[in-house]
C-alpha cells in the first residue's frame, strides 16, 4: 500500500477491522472462543493536541498517556465530521454522514429556518439515528454481549435513545448535546439520578461504567463511555482552577497569544485554567475505568479505545459561577493545525 493510501485509512476502519479480526479468529479457534470485552471511550470536542502524549505541556493527562504508551496510537486519526452528531453516528454505524443522513449536529437550523444572511441555506438532515441501520451495540448484543452506555447521546430523542439502538443499559444518555445541569450535580437529567451536590459528572459516569464492568466480569461486554467532557459549559473546581492558574502564571509569557486567520483571531497558547481543570478531571475518570479493568483481571481480554468526536472547540462560554473567565476568542488552541470544531480544515477533523 502506498503512503498516500495508507493515510486514507481512518480510525473507524482500523477499529472495525481489528474487532472483526479478533472476533473471527476466536470463532474459528479449536478451543472454546474467548470473546474480548470492549471499552469504547469517546470525548466531546477534545483536540488531538490536548493530551500530553501529543505534545501538550500545560494539560496533565497521565491516564491517557498510560493508555497510549501501553497500546497503539493512531497518529493520523480523523473523525467522520467536524461536529458531534454526524461523527458519533458514524462510529456506531460504520458509515459516513452522507450515507446515514445525519450531516449536522442534531438541533442545528436548516433550510428556511436558517436565520443568517448567507447566500446558501444549509441542507435538511436526519434528526435521529436511523432504525433501519445496525449499530455496533446491536451486532454485539446479538453475539451475546451485554451492552452499556453512559454519557452523551445526542442522536435522537424518545424512541431513538441508546436503549432503542442495542444498548441494554443507558446512564445519562438523552437528546441534548451538552449536560443539562452542567458538570456538577444536580444534573437535571432524567436518565441520571442526582448525586450529592457538587458531584463531578465525568467522575460519576466513570464510576457507573466501572460498576458495570465489575458486575459483568463473567460475560463479554461492551462498555461505551461517552463523555460530555470537554464540551461547554466550561467548568471546573476552585482547586483545579487555582492549580492551573498558578501553573500558567509560572510559565513563560507568550509573545503572540493570538494570530489572525481570515476573519478571526485564533488562540495560539494553552493556558486557560478552567479548561485545563476539565481535561484533568476527564483524565482522572478514564483512570477509574482503567483501574477497574486491572483490578478485575480483565485488562488482558479487553479492547480499550479512546478517541474524540471532532477537533477542539476554540470558542466557548463560561457558566455563571465558574471560576475565572474565558477570553473573548476562545480557551483552547489547535496548535499547528489550522481550524477547529466546525471547520473542514485539519483542526476540525483530526483526533
Amino acid at each position: 500500500m502506498s503512503s498516500t493510501l495508507r493515510r486514507l485509512v481512518d480510525l473507524r476502519t482500523l477499529i472495525g477491522l481489528s474487532l472483526l479480526l479478533i472476533l473471527d479468529v476466536s470463532a474459528l479457534s479449536a478451543t472454546e472462543p474467548s470473546h474480548p470485552n470492549i471499552v469504547f471511550i469517546l470525548a466531546d470536542d477534545f483536540g488531538c493536541k490536548d493530551v500530553s502524549s501529543e505534545g501538550s505541556s500545560f494539560y496533565e493527562t497521565p491516564n491517557l498517556d498510560r493508555l497510549a504508551d501501553s497500546g497503539m496510537r493512531f497518529t493520523q486519526g480523523y473523525a467522520a465530521c467536524q461536529v458531534c452528531s454526524p461523527s458519533r453516528a458514524s462510529i456506531l454505524l460504520g458509515t459516513y454522514p452522507a450515507r446515514h443522513g445525519i450531516t449536522d449536529w442534531i438541533g442545528a437550523a436548516s433550510g428556511m429556518d436558517w436565520n443568517r444572511n448567507d447566500r446558501l441555506l444549509p441542507a435538511e438532515y436526519q434528526r435521529s439515528l436511523p432504525h433501519d441501520s445496525l449499530t455496533l451495540a446491536e451486532v454485539l448484543h446479538e453475539s451475546g454481549y451485554e451492552t452499556f452506555f453512559a454519557g452523551k447521546w445526542h442522536l435522537g430523542d424518545k424512541g431513538s435513545l441508546p436503549e432503542d439502538h442495542g444498548f441494554d443499559h443507558n446512564v445519562g444518555g438523552l437528546s441534548k448535546g451538552s449536560p443539562p445541569g452542567g458538570f456538577f450535580s444536580p444534573y437535571d437529567n432524567p436518565t441520571l439520578p442526582d448525586g450529592p451536590k457538587g458531584e463531578s459528572l465525568p467522575i460519576r459516569l466513570a464510576e457507573e461504567t466501572s460498576d458495570f464492568i465489575r458486575r459483568k466480569r463473567s460475560q463479554p461486554f461492551l462498555a461505551y463511555l461517552s463523555f460530555y467532557s470537554v464540551h461547554a459549559p466550561i467548568e471546573t473546581t476552585q482547586t483545579l482552577w487555582k492549580k492551573y492558574r498558578d501553573k500558567a502564571a509560572a510559565g513563560d509569557v507568550p509573545t503572540e497569544r493570538f494570530l489572525f486567520d481570515r476573519t478571526m483571531s485564533v488562540r495560539q497558547v494553552q493556558d486557560c485554567p478552567i479548561y485545563a481543570g476539565m481535561v484533568e478531571t476527564m483524565d482522572r475518570a478514564i483512570g477509574i475505568v482503567l483501574d477497574s479493568l486491572d483490578q478485575t483481571g480483565l485488562d488482558d481480554n479487553t479492547i480499550v479505545v479512546f478517541t474524540s468526536d471532532n477537533g477542539a472547540e476554540i470558542t466557548g462560554e463560561v457558566k455563571p459561577g465558574a471560576y475565572d473567565r474565558v477570553q473573548q476568542f476562545g480557551h483552547r488552541s489547535s496548535g499547528e493545525l489550522r481550524g477547529a470544531k466546525r471547520d473542514a480544515w485539519e483542526g476540525g477533523h483530526r483526533v
